[in-house]
């Protein structure tokens, strides 16, 4: 602990000589904000990586046609006006005008239209649209429209959705590079210009004020309405050591930590130099392999399910109790407006004797259970630790593996048996973006054929996501809704092992805090 300590000190003398030297202070701008982002920058095509940094990294240089706002709601964002047809086939969007990428060339229709077709070879609400034969075609400079084979009763939404690949808008000679790899160019229709010479992977991204940017005059709310920002300049600085991201954070080196380890809340909220809040809602997942004993037996799955206390996992996480569910009943996020207690009924409690009985009728017999075990991020750790008591008090071999996240992440994807490299248990979470919908989560979206790790496939909850998806009628769409998620608890594709909120830490001197959404760094909210 004692090398801990002096190793964070350093570090964080390190960064006070380089933040508040002479030289860096004369240089630096009238309004710059210094955040500890939740992790490092490595690729800046938020067209090719589901990864939550890469997604803030586009809502600092892009925009977006429609946006939501904090009520789920999409509303125009580059568009000034729109239609739609009788018999929902047909769209008609007109971009507003002025509209500037950060070069100063005009964003036009070509540009959205090559974005929207990036946009929907990558994200499942996309491929969902694509499955109904949409088509995109240039009107004017400024006006294209958007033909479907057969009505999706989710258009706007689905351009909107506000994570998982948000519909940014690009140029279009950038939009139709291949996605077999990222874009390495970045020039962007949003708030911030990326400021490529100041980046430092594995320490530093610098953004400074787009000039060309031409913000809505609504006022902003969620993720729609004006982005125009306060700051001319923000720095998003990469502090792995919490211990030096924290002591900064004390010393007023930086003004806010986007992602606060669960162990530093109760700490941080005694302090009143700081406010600790909120940063959105975020499900604890048990990704299960289907293609390998003893998970591809649904029974298995089942007595899994079963065995976990919400409870006991979001404690072992370390969040406090009011940051906590007691217990979630839902796939798609308590207190979103799919919010639905459909088929937990039988889950809501823990329960031992179920669950081995359930695993005897599997037919189990005794095989190692190998459980990816994160050593570097702490409430995953914690969590993997529950995975193993959990399954070891219903009888199950486990076999914990201890490896750095980014081992996992790559040692997931094997479809390998797990005697031969590949795993029978990881654990992940979701953001409240990419959980609230049986499409909009990325491990219930279509499943069969999936390329989502733990590979599950049922048809029948296929064919209940697609009737879903056909509805326009609410009152129906609630039935479909409530029928996907009873045949999810059925067939198991993961486990939810508890919602939670997230936590960020600011020094009290920043503003519109309390405006912040979803757990996404809306830095055009904040003012100091």
């Amino acid at each position: 602990m004692k090398r801990r300590t002096f190793a964070a000190l350093a570090i964080s003398s390190a960064l006070t000589l380089s933040l508040l030297s002479p030289g860096a202070m004369a240089q630096a701008p009238a309004k710059t904000l210094r955040m500890v982002a939740h992790a490092d920058l490595k690729i800046i095509d938020p067209t090719f990586t589901t990864a939550y940094i890469s997604r803030n990294f586009g809502y600092m240089v892009y925009d977006t046609l429609f946006s939501q706002d904090t009520k789920g709601k999409p509303l125009p964002q580059m568009v000034e006006k729109y239609s739609e047809s009788a018999d929902h086939k047909q769209w008609t969007f007109t971009l507003r005008p002025g509209l500037k990428f950060s070069d100063g060339s005009a964003v036009t229709s070509a540009d959205a239209i090559a974005s929207l077709q990036r946009w929907a070879s990558r994200d499942s609400m996309g491929g969902a649209m694509v499955a109904k034969g949409v088509e995109w075609k240039v009107v004017n400079p400024s006006t294209f429209t958007m033909t479907l084979a057969q009505p999706f009763g989710m258009v706007l939404e689905a351009i909107s959705k506000p994570s998982g690949y948000p519909a940014f808008v690009l140029p279009e000679r950038l939009a139709k590079l291949p996605t077999t790899s990222p874009i390495t160019e970045s020039l962007g229709s949003g708030p911030f210009i990326f400021k490529r010479d100041e980046w430092v992977p594995g320490n530093k991204a610098v953004f400074v004020r787009n000039p060309n940017y031409l913000p809505r005059t609504e006022a902003p709310d969620g993720l729609a309405g004006s982005k125009a920002s306060k700051f001319d300049r923000v720095e998003w600085l990469y502090l792995p050591d919490a211990n030096s991201a924290v002591a900064a954070l004390q010393r007023g080196e930086v003004d806010y930590i986007e992602l606060l380890p669960p162990d530093y809340i109760t700490p941080l909220r005694a302090n009143k130099d700081i406010k600790v809040g909120s940063g959105g809602s975020y499900q604890a997942f048990l990704m299960v392999n289907h293609l390998h004993p003893p998970f591809n037996n649904v029974k298995a799955r089942q007595a899994f399910q079963a065995a976990v206390s919400q409870e006991k996992f979001l404690a072992a996480m370390g969040f406090p109790a009011d940051m906590r569910v007691k217990y979630c009943h839902t796939f798609f996020i308590c207190g979103s407006p799919n919010d639905t207690a459909a088929g937990s009924e039988a889950w809501a409690k823990p329960d031992l004797a179920k669950a081995k009985a359930l695993l005897a009728e599997s037919g189990y017999k005794g095989e190692k259970v190998v459980v990816l075990t994160p050593t570097d991020i702490t409430y995953h750790n914690a969590s993997a630790l529950m995975v193993g008591q959990t399954l070891r008090s219903i009888g199950m071999n486990v076999d914990a593996q201890s490896m750095d996240w980014a081992s996992v992440s790559a040692r997931r994807v094997k479809r390998d048996a797990p005697s031969a490299g590949g795993w029978n248990v990881f654990v992940t979470v979701g953001g409240e973006f990419d959980v609230n919908s049986p499409i909009s989560n990325a491990f219930l979206a279509p499943a069969c054929g999936s390329s989502m790790p733990g590979w599950p496939c049922d048809k029948q909850l296929d064919e209940l996501r697609t009737a879903w998806l056909q509805s326009a009628n609410p009152a129906e769409r609630k039935q479909r809704l409530d029928a996907f998620q009873a045949r999810a608890f059925e067939v198991v594709p993961y486990i939810n092992a508890g919602q939670y909120s997230a936590a960020y830490a600011a020094r009290t001197n920043i503003k519109g805090l309390d405006k912040l959404w979803g757990g996404i760094p809306l830095v055009w909210m904040l003012d100091k």
